[in-house]
This record gives structure tokens, sequence and C-alpha cells, in this order.
């Protein structure tokens, strides 16, 4: 399976709509086109790992809505602190997964949690969401295991960024320590490249990792070093898995779409 990665895109409800300075909709198409071409094609599922839409607006979403249904890729999308879950579901319920889900692609697993908490910046599953989640692993022996989440399950280093990680992590973590296959706990939020090994894996089972992803918008400035010296830049990660081999994964840059020059008065 080749899972693409994007995240944090904060799309608005006008088209040519700036956010931090950018165009989040020009950003997210340069992103997509920059994938393809390191692809050679489509990936087996896109993941958008939350803040879809910054204001929180039908229009951004129905601009998403129809970017994807340009692409015409198998898509999962998560749902952030900057978005709106009753319009997220109404204008991509039918055109993407949304979480919560679990989904099964090519003899992998992908659990899609959605950690959105109205009123916060921060994050929570709350204990439905957690009961669901074990009831998901249960049974799964060493299948491939991928899980998908907005928010930050473990301190990134960050102090403004850590006041507003996943505030129920301590259970998330303890459920899918001793999970055999999980190979990596994949999240959005932080707007930048992060990775480490799940803590408290038992002894005997192979490690699992934690990756944050960077954001297709801009990035903030990052607690670890960018393997490929473009912090800066927008940003993105494919993962590839199948039965029987060992995660891959890599970090995308692509340069960020420059604003049109004023027009002259």
């Amino acid at each position: 399976m080749r899972l693409l990665q994007f995240s944090d895109p904060h799309l608005v409800a006008a088209a040519d709509g700036l956010v931090r300075g950018r165009a989040p909709l020009a950003q997210l198409r340069a992103g997509l086109a920059a994938a393809t071409a390191a692809l050679g094609g489509a990936p087996d599922l896109l993941l958008i790992s939350g803040d879809l839409c910054h204001d929180e607006s039908w229009g951004g979403y129905a601009q998403l809505r129809d970017l994807l249904g340009e692409l015409a890729w198998p898509a999962a999308l998560l749902c952030g602190n900057h978005d709106h879950p009753q319009l997220l579901r109404s204008a991509l319920g039918r055109q993407a997964w949304l979480a919560p889900l679990a989904l099964e692609l090519a003899g992998v697993t992908l659990l899609l949690l959605d950690s959105h908490r109205p009123g916060t910046d921060a994050g929570h599953l709350g204990p439905r969401q957690l009961a669901w989640l074990r009831r998901q692993l249960a049974g799964l022996g060493d299948r491939p295991v991928l899980v998908a989440v907005h928010h930050p399950p473990v301190p990134i280093g960050d102090p403004a960024l850590d006041a507003i990680a996943l505030v129920d992590a301590g259970a998330l973590l303890e459920l899918l320590s001793p999970v055999p296959g999980l190979q990596a706990v994949l999240f959005g939020h932080v707007h930048q490249h992060w990775q480490a090994p799940l803590p408290g894996r038992p002894v005997g089972l192979p490690p699992a990792l934690l990756l944050g992803c960077p954001s297709t918008l801009r990035g903030f400035g990052p607690v670890q070093p960018c393997p490929l010296g473009r912090a800066d830049d927008p940003g993105g990660r494919l993962l590839e898995l199948e039965a029987g081999r060992p995660l891959h994964q890599r970090l995308l840059r692509w340069p960020a779409v420059p604003l049109p020059a004023a027009l002259p008065s």
C-alpha cells in the first residue's frame, strides 16, 4: 500500500483567500502535483490529517470536495481543531472516508481517529472512541497497522504546541503499545517533520514510529532538523507498507507557490 499523507491545508471559502500570507488552495494543488510526480502516479490512499478548513466554512470544504473530485483518488480525512465536523461530513461524507473509521487496504489496517474537541485547540478522543479503538485492535494479530490522528500523542518539545496536544494521549498509547503489527502513528497539527519511536513498546516487539507531518501551507519553527534541509517549505509524507516487509517512509517537500504580483494601479 502506498499512502500519501498531507496535513493542515487550512483552506478557506475564497479560492484566492490567504492564511499566514499564503494561498492555501494553491499550495495544496502544488503539493498534489509534486507528489504525483514523485510517485509516478496516484497513491492507494490520500490521507489529509486535519485542519482542513481554517475558517470552518462550507465554502472551504466545497473547495476540498471539488479538488478531490478532480483527482478521483481514494481519500481519508481527519478532523482537526480548525474544522467543523458537521460541515465536513455534509460536504465530504460521500467523497472520502472520515474518522473515526477502520479501513482495510492491501492487507493493511488503517485506523482513523477523530481528536476534534469543540471549544479548544487541544485534542481529545474520549472514552467511547477509545473503547471503539480497543475493539478494533482486538484480534488483529501481527497484521500491519497504521493509526492516524490529528493531534500528537506525545510532547514534541515545543511548549506552545505541547500545550494543545492530545489530552488523553496516555490512554491511547496504553492501547497501542502492545499491538504486535503496529507500524506507525501518523499525526499533523505541528506543521513540521517530527519522528520518534513509540514509547512503552514491550520487549520483543518490533519498533513502531511516531511520525509528524508537515503542513501543505506553511511550516512552524522546527523542533527537529528537516532531513531535506527545507523546514520552511510545504511538505507531506509518503509511506509504503505491505505484509512481511518493514515500513518505508520518506518526507516530501516542494517550493511554496508565490503570491501573484500586485496589479498596477
